[in-house]
């Protein structure tokens, strides 16, 4: 029975594994693009039949900080992560914090690329939904 166990924990740890694979491949919600042409005079959308409005405190820079102002009735949690397609530039996560005005925001700061690119994608989590933002840097 003793030579049984070793085994029998591997088989379950290799199952475990193989949900975990499947898991990690499940289809991801699809994002609904933001049109927006100036970040800094404010982007409007609709989130759960109600107006937002994403505005950037400054043009983007990498290495300058801005702050990231989310106004959206009815939130329970929001954050913001950056990328570049098909470049990794690390983890740029940031979880957008309520004020007392109720508006939800972050202070950000992008990397810098070292291919100087200055395309950007903003990915919103808005409770669970997907919304991204494509703007350039400086």
């Amino acid at each position: 029975m003793k030579r049984l166990v070793a085994p029998g924990l591997i088989i379950l740890a290799l199952a475990a594994l193989a949900l975990w694979g499947v898991w990690q491949k499940a289809p991801q919600p699809a994002a609904q693009a933001i049109v927006c042409t100036d970040p800094v005079a404010g982007c409007v959308f609709m989130h759960n039949g109600a107006p937002c409005r994403l505005r950037f405190s400054a043009p983007p820079e990498a290495l300058k900080p801005f702050a990231l102002s989310l106004a959206a009735p009815n939130l329970g949690q929001a954050s913001v992560s950056f990328r570049m397609l098909g470049m990794d530039m690390g983890i740029t996560r940031y979880e957008l914090r309520q004020e007392a005005s109720g508006n939800w925001a972050a202070q950000v700061t992008l990397p810098v690329c070292t291919a100087s690119r200055a395309d950007w994608e903003a990915e919103l989590n808005l409770d669970g939904r997907l919304y991204t933002l494509a703007f350039i840097t400086r």
